[in-house]
């Protein structure tokens, strides 16, 4: 996808671009079968691509929120939701109590999670159509941000992550789970990857630091951070 494209589309892309690639489709392109938002025309055939079960075997979404450790009553926001991969799975953890933020850029996809979450009969999503570079999140108030597949989307990085440093709690934490931009036996292509360090050169610029990195994927990197107390 073209920078130039990059609006209130890109951060659904994100996700379209990286599992597709992963689960060995071929990579986005300009392709009638899709639309505006570059996500294929067919909703339902692209949410059974997300939750297709080859997906889990590299993703580990169940470990990943396993190495997270999240509480009943937390609040936990997800960018780039898409129909809702992790964002059900976060829901179900955190409890009635609790509140995830889903965020995408994408109506029709958020339509589709709504009709997701209502049919499995989950309260505690509020689903939040954010912009390309901003994902309107209310001020003080996430204790877990996931940030998974979708990084390179964003126009100008560090000040995406700015705004969800404000947008974090005290105590609060981003996770980040993406590709290492090298050859591996899955994934995107290299262009469309941002490099571990390249990424944490960025998330210092906007304040954070690493509290704790996984090494449980072998194909991307996993870090937790938090606020470095520098702004």
């Amino acid at each position: 996808m073209s920078s130039r494209r990059f609006g209130a589309s890109v951060v659904v892309a994100g996700l379209a671009t990286g599992w597709l690639a992963a689960i060995g489709a071929p990579a986005l392109g300009h392709d009638p079968s899709r639309d505006q938002y570059e996500n294929p025309r067919d909703t339902a055939a692209y949410i059974a691509a997300q939750e297709d079960p080859r997906r889990d075997a590299w993703q580990k979404p169940e470990q990943i929120l396993d190495a997270l450790a999240l509480r009943p009553g937390q609040t936990v926001c997800d960018i780039g939701a898409g129909p809702g991969y992790f964002t059900l799975r976060a829901a179900r953890r955190i409890g009635e109590g609790g509140r995830v933020f889903a965020v995408d850029v994408d109506p029709r996809i958020l339509d589709a999670l709504r009709e997701r979450l209502d049919r499995a009969k989950v309260g505690n999503v509020t689903p939040v159509l954010g912009l390309g570079g901003d994902p309107l999140l209310p001020a003080a108030s996430c204790d877990l941000i996931l940030l998974i597949d979708v990084y390179h989307h964003f126009p100008d990085r560090p000040a995406y992550l700015r705004r969800l440093v404000r947008a974090l709690r005290s105590g609060g934490r981003v996770a980040a789970v993406d590709w290492h931009k090298r050859v591996t036996p899955i994934g995107p292509p290299q262009d469309h990857r941002v490099a571990r360090e390249e990424f944490l050169a960025d998330a210092a610029k906007a304040g954070l630091r690493v509290s704790t990195e996984h090494s449980f994927l072998p194909d991307q990197y996993f870090v937790v951070l938090q606020r470095s107390g520098r702004p």
